[in-house]
């Protein structure tokens, strides 16, 4: 005797605008806008929205009149520029020390990322720590250290004297360019390590037991596989540290002096002292051309997708 199988009822559930398909997309487009539309807001209004008024005020003849008076575009400051072969010989020494610290930066940094990557181990994260650790202080107290140590009292000349290998304190070690160099290379290697640490995480270790297999030693096993796999992070590194430098005036008015002065000090001074606004914004506007011309050679040489993958 067979009992008779009950029918099946299935109760409808509501479906609200959150779960179905169509809501789902309202909801994550809502949510894609909330959290886009304020940084886009923030870099409007604080980057761009400076860096263009930078730019029209680079086309004014002089600084007679209000600030937003409506003035007839000229190219005076930017013939000025151009005639004056000083601007561009600073220009030229702020590239090279640029080019100097970067590549200075990178060299020391790499040792530190195939550390991190490789033997670090389970203590990567604490070592990455102590890596940081500099920045959880101000830049400028970072900068004043080396000024200490690089005095003429300071503990570089103090140690030489104590030990007899001078008798008067060496003033070379500071106001100069040398010591902008060694200062900014310092500053700027934690950052240098990090996109070259991000490319050696990302190389597969089954590589390296491949080429120990086929009899590779470690130095043929760095230079053709380590090497050349972790170049997207080198050149990103590179990139990062050379573009803001070119530009830097911070560091070269706390310890470089008269004699380091770079590119960034005369904006400044021609924004501050001189108060010529139209001429630092021209000045300005030419340097912003050459960091976008390094940025495109950047993208072409760097493929971001091989960082954050």
């Amino acid at each position: 005797m067979t009992t008779p199988s009950r029918p099946s009822v299935t109760s409808p559930i509501p479906r609200t605008a959150g779960w179905g398909r169509a809501g789902w997309g309202l909801d994550r487009r809502a949510t894609f806008w909330m959290l886009y539309l304020p940084p886009l807001f923030w870099l409007g209004a604080f980057f761009l929205i400076p860096l263009l008024l930078m730019f029209a005020y680079s086309f004014r003849a002089n600084m007679s009149g209000d600030f937003f008076q409506l003035w007839q575009p000229s190219l005076n400051q930017y013939s000025k520029l151009f005639a004056t072969g000083s601007y561009w010989r600073l220009l030229g020494v702020s590239t090279w020390m640029a080019l100097m610290i970067s590549i200075a930066a990178v060299v020391l940094s790499y040792p530190i990322a195939y550390f991190l990557a490789f033997h670090g181990r389970q203590r990567v994260g604490f070592y990455l720590v102590l890596l940081l650790v500099p920045f959880w202080t101000s830049y400028l107290l970072r900068v004043m250290a080396w000024k200490i140590m690089l005095g003429t009292e300071g503990v570089i000349n103090s140690f030489l004297i104590y030990i007899n290998v001078i008798q008067e304190p060496l003033t070379a070690l500071l106001y100069n360019r040398n010591a902008v160099v060694l200062t900014l290379i310092y500053v700027w290697i934690p950052f240098a390590t990090l996109p070259i640490l991000a490319a050696l995480q990302r190389i597969d270790v089954s590589l390296f037991e491949a080429a120990a297999d086929l009899g590779a030693r470690p130095i043929h096993q760095f230079l053709r596989i380590t090497l050349p796999l972790s170049l997207p992070g080198v050149f990103a590194a590179f990139f990062m540290v050379f573009i803001p430098t070119v530009g830097e005036y911070v560091t070269p008015l706390l310890v470089g002096g008269s004699r380091g002065s770079m590119y960034g000090n005369i904006i400044q001074d021609f924004f501050t002292k001189a108060a010529n606004w139209p001429f630092g914004s021209a000045m300005s506007m030419v340097m912003l051309f050459g960091t976008l011309v390094l940025v495109a050679v950047a993208t072409r040489l760097i493929n971001l997708r091989d960082l954050l993958e």
